[in-house]
């Protein structure tokens, strides 16, 4: 009698099943039962190779199993992923903050423009100046200071400043011009003053400048802008006519701070006093100075200037 091949396969696992379940006498003299069921675990795992051979995963887990493993795999593609994203955000932050820092730089730089111009754009109606005191003589220190800026050499030297003279008044249509000058009125006095002066200079009102700009810096000394007011004193003497009056303050001016904002433009602005006394000797060692002491200025801010007043004068 011929037997299917199922069946074929079947019967030995079935004879085998009741010969294990079968109490043998060699088995109940086993008294452990974990080596009992290590030997009956052995033992069917020999009859499914027999009964299936070619270990069919679907049955019974082979005892070796050489299939690549994914899971490492997957795993570290993970790791890679998670890695690359993290630099590629590390990468983002750093172009933003390279973005953040440039325009900070180019907004600095726009403010320090516009607080250079902020006098010249401000315009309205103001009440006339208040009287101001007659203006001091300048200190004698100051003209033995531009004698010896010249190694005590015997140049011509800036006379001290005069006192006002009286003057036949001025016209109507001056006055009605110089009360439409505004003074401003901030929390900050000293910056008042000074503004007030820089607004009559930058209309050509000089002498009334040049009486504001004085009150300025004999009342503010010690005021942030006092350097701005010196500066513009000496300019509002010297785009006056009056050079000799011009150089103390500009001296003065350059020798109190040599680091302070103006200090280096009144520096200039002496050689360019000398220059208009026909002092080549003095004005060619303040233009040696200014070179050498304000290289960033002389190739900068004030390059076109410094060269107009050195092609005034020949220096050795």
């Amino acid at each position: 009698m011929h037997l299917p091949p199922f069946k074929r396969l079947v019967a030995p696992m079935l004879a085998a099943a009741v010969v294990i379940t079968t109490p043998l006498p060699a088995l109940a003299q086993d008294d452990n039962p974990e080596a009992r069921l290590r030997k009956i675990e052995a033992e069917i795992r020999a009859l499914q190779r027999q009964v299936f051979p070619g270990g069919d995963a679907r049955f019974f887990e082979p005892e070796i199993n050489t299939a690549q493993p994914q899971t490492p795999n997957a795993a570290g593609t993970t790791s890679t992923t998670a890695v690359t994203d993290i630099l590629a955000r590390l990468d983002a932050i750093e172009a933003q903050l390279q973005r953040l820092t440039a325009a900070g730089e180019e907004n600095r730089n726009a403010v320090s423009l516009l607080e250079e111009r902020v006098g010249a754009l401000e315009a309205a109606n103001a009440p006339p100046p208040a009287p101001t005191p007659e203006p001091a003589e300048e200190p004698a220190a100051t003209q033995s200071n531009l004698a010896a800026m010249t190694g005590g050499e015997s140049a011509a030297q800036p006379a001290e400043l005069p006192p006002e003279q009286p003057a036949a008044g001025p016209s109507d249509e001056r006055l009605a011009a110089v009360q439409a000058i505004t003074k401003p009125q901030s929390d900050d006095a000293g910056d008042d003053e000074y503004t007030y002066g820089f607004r009559l200079w930058n209309a050509g009102f000089y002498p009334e400048a040049q009486q504001q700009l004085r009150l300025f810096v004999d009342q503010h000394p010690n005021h942030w802008r006092t350097t701005y007011g010196r500066n513009l004193l000496g300019r509002a003497y010297l785009d006056d006519g009056k050079p000799r009056e011009a150089a103390p303050w500009f001296l003065r001016n350059y020798q109190v701070d040599k680091q302070a904002a103006r200090a280096g433009d009144s520096l200039l602005y002496l050689a360019e006093a000398m220059i208009a006394l026909e002092d080549t000797n003095r004005a060619c060692i303040a233009l040696a100075e200014f070179g050498e002491t304000y290289p960033a200025l002389a190739s900068g801010r004030l390059l076109d200037q410094y060269e107009a007043n050195r092609r005034k004068v020949s220096c050795n």
